[in-house]
């Protein structure tokens, strides 16, 4: 495993398990599934409606706590002061953990001023190690480092080969920020899995595209969450550091960037819609 280390000198694996769109059913197997392998970056949130089964997941595992690191995140619903620091909570009580190693507020809408004034309170009480954003893009994150006393540690955004972040990645370490992706596969959009370009990087090296994604990301020095629900495809995806992209893959990959989402533009009207209607649906069946 290759680390990265945060602002605040914490270690943080840089290859993860994710488990968006993993069901309550599934999660708790899938997780132990990871943890077997030898993932032990964990990522959840609150939205996603599985905290408790990750949480059963680790308890069963009998790894120690401090060999694994898990994040989850607080949603929009439970932005605000007051919201946030007991929701974060009800999160540890769902997973029976005492601590979480990185808290993350999951979308840049809403309170997040306060909803972040609280997680740095957490932090400094030591019931977060680490505290962040997921999709704050460039200048609301810029914002929120110049107005508030603890400089994220995180900031996990789309990344993936046909949306690189280039720009925002570079305002991420200006910053101090460590980026993390979510969707590096693209969840298959665009044909991502069978890209020409891709895949002749892959027979290079003996290895799949999702294998190329994850080696060039790591190389990118950006930590990155690989999701599946199959066993064989988890472990794939863990085998990524037995070989190296040269100048020419990297080069390669890089030129595939089109700068556009395969999702949403977070910074856009649309998205700030959209988030409305997720947040009160999110909202009505959050625990």
């Amino acid at each position: 495993m290759e680390f990265v280390t945060l602002n605040n000198g914490l270690k943080m694996p840089k290859l993860g398990y994710g488990v968006y769109q993993v069901s309550k059913e599934e999660c708790e197997r899938c997780v132990s599934d990871a943890l077997e392998i030898g993932y032990r970056h964990i990522d959840t949130a609150q939205a996603y409606f599985n905290e408790a089964e990750v949480g059963r997941a680790v308890k069963v595992s009998g790894i120690k706590r401090d060999e694994l690191f898990i994040t989850t995140k607080v949603w929009i619903s439970n932005y605000g002061y007051d919201k946030t620091k007991a929701s974060v909570y009800r999160s540890l009580e769902l997973m029976g953990l005492d601590y979480l190693d990185l808290m993350l507020l999951h979308q840049p809408f809403s309170d997040y001023y306060g909803a972040y004034r609280a997680l740095e309170d957490l932090q400094t009480e030591g019931v977060l190690k680490s505290i962040g954003v997921s999709n704050f893009y460039p200048r609301v994150l810029a914002d929120l480092v110049g107005f508030n006393r603890v400089v994220p540690q995180v900031n996990q955004v789309e990344v993936n080969p046909l949306h690189q972040q280039v720009d925002a990645h570079a305002v991420m370490d200006k910053l101090n920020v460590q980026i993390e992706a979510w969707a590096p596969f693209g969840e298959g959009r665009s044909g991502m899995f069978t890209n020409e370009v891709l895949q002749k990087v892959g027979t290079k090296h003996g290895k799949s595209v999702a294998q190329v994604i994850l080696r060039y990301l790591m190389q990118r020095n950006v930590v990155a969450l690989a999701k599946s629900t199959h066993k064989e495809r988890m472990q794939e995806n863990f085998n990524i550091f037995d070989f190296t992209l040269d100048d020419v893959d990297m080069k390669t990959i890089a030129a595939l960037d089109t700068k556009n989402s395969l999702f949403f533009d977070h910074a856009s009207v649309d998205a700030v819609d959209l988030f409305v209607k997720f947040t009160k649906a999110v909202g009505e069946n959050l625990q």
